[in-house]
């Protein structure tokens, strides 16, 4: 399996069959370069999207037609991203699991909000995390989020073993609010933060993240360059 951060939330996921994108944000996203694109999203398989907000969903339309692949997510987004813009959506809701080739997703909760940023406003359903199972793994995708008390459950039922964890603060849990949720609710053997260094309102460095985890694997991913677990 290969994480790849595309930087802030995104990331191209390579587990056994398939090429996962997650919450693709290129257009103005500061931390990828335009030429990075192309090679970002080469041989997509999905579009897995986690909330409606624009650095979540700003490409999503058009990658999906260029790619010609499905967007899987919270059913209220899938349909409107089918009714308005005729994509092929998969959509579902909280405690589904879908199975993508060999990957079974399942959809769990988050703390965050979700909208479209339209004239007006479009509620996009409820914000979301994922469950990504393939390899021999089990990778807890947070999405957006604050600490929740779902946490709990989530770690206890799926037990994942790799956490990619929002933890820039302002907009979600900051790196200290992100090594005290792993260490309570997880038993995680590899952290990967994200959602942080794209702007200075967020925070720019995982080191009270990986103080507050000794033991665990904390990764800072770098963009484009491939973890390999």
């Amino acid at each position: 399996m290969d994480i790849i951060w595309l930087g802030h939330g995104s990331f191209r996921i390579e587990m056994a069959d398939q090429v996962l994108l997650i919450d693709p944000w290129l257009t103005g996203n500061p931390m990828l370069d335009d030429t990075q694109h192309g090679a970002a999203t080469e041989g997509a398989t999905h579009i897995l999207i986690t909330h409606g907000h624009f650095d979540h969903t700003a490409d999503v339309v058009t990658l999906a037609k260029s790619l010609s692949v499905p967007v899987v997510g919270i059913y209220e987004l899938m349909s409107h991203f089918e009714e308005a813009d005729g994509l092929t959506t998969i959509g579902y809701n909280m405690g589904g699991t879908v199975h993508l080739g060999d990957v079974a997703v399942s959809l769990v909760p988050a703390l965050h909000s979700s909208t479209l940023s339209s004239a007006p406003t479009i509620s996009a359903g409820r914000e979301a995390g994922f469950i990504l199972k393939a390899e021999g793994h089990t990778l807890y995708l947070s999405g957006d989020t604050g600490i929740m008390a779902d946490m709990d459950w989530i770690g206890d039922y799926y037990k994942p073993d790799i956490g990619i964890l929002s933890a820039g603060g302002h907009f979600t849990m900051d790196m200290a609010g992100a090594a005290y949720a792993a260490k309570r609710y997880f038993d995680f053997k590899t952290v990967i933060p994200c959602h942080y260094r794209t702007f200075d309102l967020l925070e720019q460095s995982a080191q009270v993240l990986i103080d507050g985890l000794p033991g665990v694997n904390v990764i800072e991913p770098q963009v484009m360059q491939p973890i390999s677990l």
